[in-house]
């Protein structure tokens, strides 16, 4: 099947350069290409995605805590006798 695809000067030209080292065609070599990218995308699996475990009307820190953890860690250790 015959479609068109714009391809870069530079990228065309080094494809053409190794095709004529390798005693193969442009054709081919594109061939080869798709078909190893397509088996790359096969191959690769998804990512791993968190569930979103956000807890209804979470405003954030206290007032007072934002960016001052020796309060934070004295809220948390608070009656443990440390």
């Amino acid at each position: 099947m015959k479609t068109t695809v714009d391809i870069s000067d530079p990228l065309l030209r080094e494809a053409r350069e190794l095709a004529e080292k390798e005693g193969t065609t442009l054709r081919a070599l594109v061939e080869d290409g798709l078909r190893r990218a397509l088996a790359d995308r096969r191959g690769r699996k998804k990512l791993y995605r968190l569930r979103d475990a956000s807890v209804p009307g979470g405003e954030g820190l206290a007032p007072g805590l934002e960016g001052n953890w020796a309060k934070m860690r004295a809220l948390i250790y608070e009656g443990r006798g440390e």
